[in-house]
């Protein structure tokens, strides 16, 4: 069995080699090819001064020159550190810096960017590598030994409560939690997987990526998300496996254009968030009539914790995350009456540490080895697990304890309501009460939404304050950033 990302790449050549391993418009890369590609690279970076151990930013669009890009990076032996595209040039450059990267892999003119200008304007000195300098790259041979506990890649938090911190992680590590993902998905080489998550993060990374060169799925990377674009690639291609947050499946749901497209090939969703709502769970297998439709959850400190199988209840689906994968433990910590407490986990795919930060990893991760989520969440008798809440998210009004995810659950049932968040907000008289942002999905009022909170929430539950906004704000992982709108 496989454990380290080279040996990933050379076995999925032999095992699938001509083979599609990857389609991006026109262009077309069989397994065998992206080997002989990413060695052609690795090689260069040699020849660029890159030697075991060192790291290599990646800062560019999902494409297939990102996946050579980075595949190569772990064949010279060193460790992958992708950066997020939303960032500006003094955030890249702050975790370039951070982790005294010996190159630079960047995109000229993503969204109207130039990603090697902004960072030397910005005053950064690294080497910088443009991707389309990637089919000139070449070396004498190079022969690296890879260790399965070797570090494969460092991957920053989206820093939505503070300065993000990188999670190191083993080989073993990224291809086992690749591996385990795709083995409960029942991912196959008979398989078309749209990759709409960014790259950069370990959704699209790790259970991208790797599931493709562990499985033989072909692999179809999206730069941008655009629903008109994807429902066309959806039946021109007839993808059969769309993981993602819930908002892609959200604007699938609302596209005025989708009842024009053929979506029947599609068999395999997978989608995780803090919190997923219900109803869009049971519009993903009623509307979008998608065979299976499966939550996980997962944090950049874990990747896959939990995640429900292939016969579960439509039930089940739709209110847990499902069970813990194999190699990890999950357990709730201090339950209070209803069983609800923190969500701690432990296993195999759990980080090796946050990069130079002992202190950080002592608190997250405590003696016994489990890992301190942050999540509130309970445990049925079968170990599903179901997430009610950030403990950072939860609000008290007049002395009750008030968990926002239940409150967006009911409402997010409400006609008229495309997406909901709920904070809390200051209140002289009862500390904190309710603040619901709507993204409204037709003609609805504040009173509406007050009152059909009223009939199935008790009062101290019930926002106070309904605000209409256009969008919520989402990280391009999709993970809501309620300090905006605390903020706002």
């Amino acid at each position: 069995m496989v454990d380290t990302i080279p040996a990933a790449l050379h076995a999925a050549a032999e095992r699938f080699g001509s083979r599609p391993a990857y389609v991006e418009g026109d262009r077309v890369l069989s397994f065998a090819r992206l080997c002989d590609e990413v060695g052609r690279v690795a090689r260069g970076y040699a020849a660029r001064g890159v030697a075991p151990g060192d790291r290599v930013c990646v800062w560019a669009p999902n494409s297939v020159d990102w996946v050579i890009a980075a595949l190569a990076v772990s064949t010279a032996g060193g460790t992958l550190v992708p950066i997020n595209t939303r960032y500006t040039a003094p955030e890249a450059r702050d975790i370039i810096e951070r982790v005294d990267a010996a190159l630079v892999v960047v995109a000229g003119g993503f969204l109207g960017r130039d990603f090697a200008a902004e960072l030397a304007a910005d005053g950064s000195t690294r080497r910088i590598l443009d991707v389309a300098e990637l089919a000139a790259l070449d070396g004498p041979p190079i022969d690296v030994a890879v260790s399965p506990d070797d570090v494969a890649d460092i991957l920053f938090t989206s820093g939505t409560t503070g300065r993000p911190k990188g999670v190191l992680s083993a080989h073993r590590q990224t291809v086992g939690v690749a591996r385990v993902w795709a083995e409960l998905g029942g991912v196959t080489d008979r398989d078309r997987y749209l990759v709409v998550n960014p790259f950069f993060h370990s959704f699209g990374y790790k259970v991208g990526i790797l599931t493709g060169l562990l499985t033989g799925a072909t692999l179809y990377p999206v730069a941008t998300f655009d629903v008109a674009a994807t429902l066309t690639l959806i039946e021109r291609e007839r993808i059969t496996v769309l993981p993602g947050a819930p908002t892609i499946y959200q604007s699938l749901l609302t596209a005025p254009e989708r009842a024009g497209h053929d979506l029947s090939s599609l068999r395999l969703a997978v989608t995780g968030a803090a919190v997923v709502p219900v109803v869009l769970i049971e519009r993903m297998r009623d509307e979008l009539r998608i065979d299976t439709v499966v939550t996980a959850f997962g944090m950049t400190e874990a990747v896959v914790a939990t995640m429900c199988r292939d016969g579960d209840s439509a039930e089940t689906v739709a209110t847990t995350c499902g069970r813990a994968v194999p190699g990890m433990e999950a357990t709730i910590a201090g339950p209070d009456e209803n069983g609800a407490g923190e969500l701690l986990l432990r296993g195999e795919y759990v980080m090796l540490g946050y990069l130079d930060d002992p202190a950080a990893t002592a608190e997250a991760i405590d003696a016994d080895g489990w890992l301190h989520t942050g999540d509130v969440g309970t445990l049925d008798d079968a170990g599903n697990l179901r997430i009610t809440d950030r403990l950072k998210d939860m609000y008290i009004c007049g002395g009750f304890n008030v968990y926002p995810a239940e409150v967006e659950q009911v409402l997010a049932r409400l006609d008229g309501v495309a997406d909901v968040a709920v904070v809390g907000a200051s209140d002289e008289r009862m500390g904190e009460v309710g603040r619901a942002f709507v993204v409204p999905a037709g003609d609805i009022a504040a009173e509406d939404v007050i009152a059909f909170a009223r009939e199935r929430l008790a009062n101290f539950k019930v926002p106070r304050y309904v605000d209409f906004v256009d969008a919520l704000p989402r990280n391009p992982s999709g993970k809501l950033l309620k300090n905006e709108l605390r903020s706002s």
